[in-house]
């Protein structure tokens, strides 16, 4: 009788344990507020709890959401038909309210790193019924269904004078996703807890626990301990052992995400930049020969093969091949150090000058790492750099800092960008459009970058609704601002997951580690 009652309580815990995923993440949260922080660990677990109008798979391909269908009405206006039958996690129905108070909310949320000003600016939203919204610009706007794919819908009920606090207590972290927020513990783990009221499909998972690992020898070690099922951001030098690995398997895809650098444009007396006695100096970054020699200075093969372990591709513009508006006549710039010294001596600082390099330390594979690599290659052309990294938290705070009048704190830094919409429009609208507030432009361009011609084909396409057109002016606009040096590129990740036998994962080209993209093998 011992022996049944024992083999029961083993068989309900084993059914326990194979409806909890543990999960292991690289990069946590910055908070709760699916509108504080366009960040892709933000974005990539509040889509857990919370939802937006349209969806997208793990190609970026657009999908039906809380918005059953989209179409234009006319030149400037867009008609979405929204679900019916959906509630939030505390059954209030979902409503057209609930969508316009959404995107009054998100440009303007308190202390934001990086505003999703970008994509809720310039629209205005008129409530035709409960479950029926027309969205109009003064100008054709083709990308309106890639802008509301990335803005999540939050209850109007639960967030009028709501802020970022009240999401991360869980107060206001009311939403309509598959799963409902239980714990959120910073620098710990973040719980969340199947939503059984769900209007799509059912999670696999009842419970699904995400810890923070940013060590990457830790992340890995708790995999091969068990105590997480799948982990992201798998370090390129564990790879070849893990594939090894028979109680493990591996997903991989090429991400949308560059790595490069940005940097100051803006300003005569840079922070971080000086002689090389020390004493200020007319900031050389915005001589567009100075900007050539530091990207000629940089050997993103040796990055790639040394640093990245083969785990990345060298980049040349905004986006990999194979997504839309990139420009087929860029290539990566080729390393030549020779070249680069004789571009310096051309713009008048022959003998270089001094400088730092900001990074975060816990935010990209490797950042830490790269940006030593740059700063070595860099001061040997004369350009003597030092390295300064941070956790990513401090980073972006200080990178985002300043005024149109001061610009951001740091002069030269290392950081990253994934393309939310899948197309060029995305990192020429936040990294490289003029700074412009209250359009929601240049939102992330933390070198203040600006050029006139770049940003009238960027404005054409964005007000082109013909595909063919637009894919033509993106790709012009990504070659004025490469070519002028606007940001440095230097590779193009890919997303590697690891995960214990038994369990699947679809990768993603937007990163994001989702729950519901975990599998049992069959």
């Amino acid at each position: 009788m011992l022996r049944i009652v024992f083999a029961l309580l083993v068989a309900l815990a084993s059914g326990a344990q194979a409806q909890e995923l543990r999960v292991g993440l690289a990069s946590e949260p910055t908070a709760m507020d699916p509108h504080y922080h366009n960040l892709s660990p933000n974005n990539s677990l509040l889509s857990h709890i919370f939802e937006s109008l349209v969806g997208q798979d793990e190609r970026q391909r657009l999908t039906p959401d809380l918005a059953e269908s989209w179409k234009v009405i006319d030149a400037t206006t867009w008609e979405f038909k929204l679900r019916r039958n959906v509630r939030f996690h505390d059954g209030t129905p979902f409503t057209a309210d609930d969508v316009i108070f959404s995107f009054e909310r998100a440009p303007n949320v308190e202390g934001s790193p990086s505003s999703f000003g970008i994509y809720a600016r310039g629209k205005t939203f008129v409530k035709v019924d409960d479950h029926t919204l027309h969205v109009k610009t003064k100008e054709p706007y083709p990308l309106m269904p890639n802008d509301v794919s990335q803005v999540f819908i939050v209850s109007r009920k639960h967030g009028q004078g709501a802020k970022t606090p009240d999401y991360n207590s869980g107060k206001a972290a009311i939403g309509t996703g598959p799963y409902r927020f239980v714990e959120y513990t910073p620098g710990n783990r973040i719980v969340v807890q199947r939503n059984d009221e769900y209007w799509g499909e059912k999670p696999v998972w009842q419970r699904v626990a995400f810890r923070g690992i940013k060590s990457d020898p830790s992340r890995v070690a708790a995999l091969l301990a068990g105590d997480v099922d799948l982990i992201d951001e798998v370090p390129a030098v564990d790879m070849a052992r893990l594939k090894k690995d028979p109680k493990l398997s591996i997903a991989q895809t090429v991400s949308n995400r560059i790595i490069y650098l940005h940097l100051d444009h803006f300003r005569d007396d840079s922070p971080f930049v000086q002689g090389k006695d020390g004493k200020p100096i007319k900031n050389p970054l915005r001589d567009v020969r100075v900007r050539r020699a530091i990207s000629m200075a940089i050997d993103r093969d040796a990055i790639v093969s040394r640093v990245m372990e083969g785990q990345a591709i060298k980049a040349g513009q905004l986006l990999p091949e194979g997504f839309f508006g990139v420009s087929p006549k860029l290539k990566p710039v080729a390393y030549d150090a020779n070249g680069a010294k004789k571009l310096l001596a051309e713009a008048g600082v022959p003998n270089g000058f001094r400088m730092t390099i900001h990074a975060p330390n816990d935010r990209y594979p490797n950042d830490a790492k790269i940006a030593e690599a740059v700063g070595q290659m860099l001061t040997r052309i004369g350009i003597e750099t030092q390295v300064v990294t941070m956790t990513q938290g401090v980073f972006f705070r200080d990178a985002s800092t300043g005024s149109p009048d001061k610009g951001p704190k740091f002069s030269f830094i290392l950081v990253g960008w994934g393309s939310g919409t899948g197309e060029a429009s995305s990192p020429l609208k936040s990294l490289l459009a003029t700074f412009d507030r209250e359009k929601g432009m240049g939102a992330s361009n933390r070198g203040r970058y600006s050029n006139p011609q770049m940003d009238k084909f960027l404005n054409e396409a964005l007000a082109t609704v013909d595909d063919t057109k637009r894919a033509d002016l993106l790709a012009r606009a990504t070659e004025v601002a490469i070519e002028d040096v606007g940001i440095i590129p230097l590779h193009y990740q890919v997303n590697t997951w690891a995960m214990r036998r038994g369990f699947t994962y679809q990768p993603r080209t937007d990163e994001y580690t989702l729950a519901t993209g975990v599998g049992k093998a069959k």
